[in-house]
């Protein structure tokens, strides 16, 4: 029988089917001004069996949809220990939020720590800075990549980080010293929030600015050691909600 976790972040809606030991089916939308319709157009022509929930939506989902929700750090450890067996540490960084999980070597959560109050960091922090640069999000990655020097960011406060990159620009800073800058800052602030857990060796970096390699780059730079990502970072959660599913099968 079929098992499914639905997290339903700030900007995206991520659904997953677990069946015999493996994921059978992914599904992503944005999330938009209705997330409930997200869900239930995610779930359409979707075999039956159990549902758990995580995420900001979750308790619209338990109202509407009748399923059990689980915390967003219980699912990430569950879901990230089932992709990479020996992660101790976990780092999440979403739409609006970060989180850095500790885990115990049997995979129960020992600390973890949010920034879940500024959206300094995030991937709506990135959107934005992409944009006042006049980049894709894709580019901005690239050209941060390809940099040979960076100017850093003082503020990360995103309405103040985003008039500090306008009149960089307007004094000539090269665009990718500015773009790097901004990963650096970005990376700076995830290694002071895992700081906060104890971070022990093996760590894996889940959410959708893990897609952002120059992300991920800067922080082992930090960190001096190595950070990794899933080729999925984005269903790390949803995995997780389906994996306890299953177990009411």
């Amino acid at each position: 029988m079929m098992a499914i976790g639905l997290d339903i972040g700030s900007q995206t809606i991520k659904l997953v089917v677990w069946k015999n030991g493996a994921v059978v089916l992914t599904r992503k939308e944005l999330t938009s001004h209705d997330p409930l319709a997200v869900c239930r157009e995610l779930l359409k022509n979707t075999p039956g069996g159990p549902l758990r929930a995580t995420g900001y939506g979750r308790h619209l989902v338990k109202e509407y949809l009748q399923c059990e929700t689980i915390s967003e750090i219980k699912a990430f450890a569950l879901g990230a220990r089932a992709v990479f067996p020996s992660c101790r540490t976990i780092l999440d960084i979403g739409g609006q939020d970060t989180k850095a999980i500790s885990l115990t070597a049997d995979g129960r959560i020992d600390k973890f720590h949010m920034n879940d109050k500024c959206a300094a960091g995030t991937g709506r922090f990135l959107e934005i800075m992409a944009t006042a640069l006049g980049l894709s999000l894709e580019d901005f990655m690239t050209e941060a990549l390809a940099a040979k020097t960076s100017h850093p960011i003082n503020s990360m406060c995103t309405v103040f980080a985003e008039s500090e990159v306008i009149s960089t620009i307007a004094r000539g800073t090269a665009r990718p010293a500015i773009a790097l800058g901004i990963h650096q800052a970005i990376a700076a602030r995830a290694v002071s929030l895992l700081e906060r857990v104890s971070i022990t060796d093996d760590i894996l970096f889940a959410g959708g600015v893990a897609l952002n390699r120059c992300i991920q780059k800067e922080i082992e730079n930090k960190l001096g050691r190595k950070v990794h990502a899933p080729d999925a970072p984005q269903i790390i959660g949803a995995l997780g909600c389906a994996l306890l599913a299953a177990k009411d099968v």
